[in-house]
This record gives structure tokens, sequence and C-alpha cells, in this order.
């Protein structure tokens, strides 16, 4: 626990913890620090109130305040983190659902975000992704073993089965009829 207080100094003006928990603006502070590396959703920040030893009712205090005034706003945070981890990261709806279930996105919020990917915009980064590995892999490699790594890349990354078998049999199809045409 924290150590006594020398001086008669008020422990609220300490950004540090306190042994009562903290007040709702160390909260707000501690959430606003959190909030300027990058977005977050209201069950993260909560989570990262309780391990700094915020109370639960100081927390709901202040993230409810952060709520009102647009601060926090899980389906805008869904929104945001759906299109940056599928355009950068080249994941797939199942990956995405799961890491927006692990943030503490209701699925209400998640749903609308999950929606915005579809069917086409998962073939054409899958099929990306399978390109860009392509470039890398031996060129006397067997066919099957080529089709397992790259399928398995794809679900690794939350790709349906489907999608990953018949864009990396396209693919690969490509692939070999550009070896053929040079």
């Amino acid at each position: 626990m924290d150590a006594p207080h020398a001086g008669g100094a008020d422990p609220r003006s300490r950004s540090e913890r306190t042994p009562q928990g903290g007040t709702v603006e160390q909260a707000k502070e501690a959430c606003l620090r959190l909030l300027a590396v990058r977005a977050r959703s209201r069950a993260e920040l909560a989570q990262r109130l309780a391990a700094k030893g915020f109370p639960p009712d100081i927390t709901e205090r202040a993230l409810d305040r952060f709520t009102e005034v647009g601060l926090i706003d899980d389906a805008a945070f869904a929104e945001q983190w759906v299109h940056s981890r599928h355009t950068f990261s080249g994941k797939g709806k199942q990956a995405l659902a799961r890491e927006l279930r692990r943030k503490g996105i209701s699925q209400s919020d998640a749903a609308p975000a999950l929606a915005a990917i579809t069917a086409d915009d998962e073939e054409e980064r899958a099929a990306q992704l399978v390109r860009r590995k392509l470039r890398t892999m031996p060129p006397n490699l067997d066919r099957d073993k080529a089709i397992r790594r790259l399928v398995g890349m794809l679900a690794r990354r939350g790709y349906p089965q489907s999608t990953a078998f018949t864009v990396v049999k396209a693919e690969l199809a490509q692939a070999q009829s550009d070896v053929l045409d040079t």
C-alpha cells in the first residue's frame, strides 16, 4: 500500500493512488492519459482504473461523465477498430469479433461495425494477403503444402475456411498462369 503522506499534503493532489482509491478527478485524469495514447472501450478503461485501485463507484462516475461528453463511445470505437484492423492488419470478421468481445464491446455495438465489412471486402483483403505471402514462399514448394500454409495463415487471421480455400486456390492458379505466361 501507499506510505503515509508527509507534511500534511492533500493526498488528492497526488496523481497516483491514495489509500481510499482516488477521486473522480484523478480517475478522469488517468482516463485522459490512456485515451491520449489510443481510443479505448469503456470496459478497457474500467479495467485499467480498477487495476490502479479506483473503487467501482468512482470509476463509474468518471466513465459516465466521459460517455456524456462523447470521449467514450463503444460503437464508434468498434467501427474505428474494425476498419483499422481489417485494413492494416488484414484481420477477418471472426478475429475482429473476438477482439471486440475481449475489449468488452457489446454485440449491439460490434454488429454494425462488423457488417461494414462485406464478403467481397473480406475476399479482396484475403487475396492481397495471399499474394504477399506467395512472394516469399519457395517457388518449388509442393502445391498441397502451399495450400495448407496459406489457408492456415488466413485462418489465423480470422477468415472463414471456405473463403480461405477459394481465395488460395484462385491465387495459386493465377500465380501459376503468370509463371507460364513469362
